[in-house]
């Protein structure tokens, strides 16, 4: 490896990195986080067979798991605008990633919570519980440790598919990348570096998974009730 493209790296590397604590990294925890709130609203209406909703929910889990994310990108960025609606490119990222990876994760939740032996619903009523109390104090705990894996795994998978906002102008890690490339013609090393550092931060939340994993585990079923 020569001086120049040692110095080329070495240049880049903050600047890589920066826009990947400032951009990727809020990019992959706003979406995510709505992601689940979105997964665990369609689960629940799925469970409690809300007529008219749980047809709709499983049509938009339809249409999401079956088409490309970065076709769904390019129909809300560079699609909506002929509707008279233009979002900006960031807020586009996070709605569509959070749509996408919400349908993913719908699915996970509700299997999650039908893995729940139907008998804790029976011990909640019998003790007084209201539907409401046993799904958030009893259900949903169970579930979660249950939905805890997958849902680590997709929250790595969403990591590396913000690279796919850098299509509609997000300047994440891998625009940044690209435009070093352009003005170095340094691609092998540069791609390379930035494969390193998507690398570096899936390593870390693989390691916090298991250490979630753990204490999960070690809580002994404390929300499980017994009739």
């Amino acid at each position: 490896m020569s001086e120049r493209v040692v110095n080329i790296l070495l240049t880049s590397f903050p600047r890589i990195l920066g826009q990947g604590l400032l951009v990727t990294i809020p990019l992959t925890v706003i979406s995510f986080s709505l992601a689940l709130v979105i997964a665990v609203i369609c689960a629940m209406i799925q469970i409690a067979d809300v007529k008219g909703l749980k047809q709709l929910v499983r049509f938009y889990i339809w249409v999401i798991r079956g088409t490309p994310l970065m076709v769904q990108l390019y129909l809300v960025y560079f699609g909506l605008p002929d509707l008279g609606i233009m979002l900006p490119a960031f807020p586009c990222a996070v709605a569509v990633f959070a749509l996408n990876e919400g349908a993913y994760c719908a699915e996970t939740v509700r299997a999650a919570i039908e893995a729940v032996p139907h008998g804790q619903m029976e011990a909640g009523y019998c003790v007084g519980m209201s539907y409401t109390q046993i799904m958030r104090r009893v259900v949903l705990p169970q579930a979660f440790r249950t939905a805890f894996p997958p849902l680590s795994n997709s929250l790595i998978s969403m990591v590396k598919d913000t690279s796919l906002a850098a299509n509609i102008t997000v300047t994440e890690m891998f625009m940044t990348t690209q435009r070093v490339v352009g003005r170095t013609y340094e691609a092998l090393a540069l791609y390379s570096e930035v494969a390193v550092i998507y690398l570096l931060f899936c390593t870390v939340i693989t390691r916090l998974q298991r250490m979630g994993e753990r204490k999960l585990n070690a809580m002994n079923g404390g929300n499980v009730i017994r009739a």
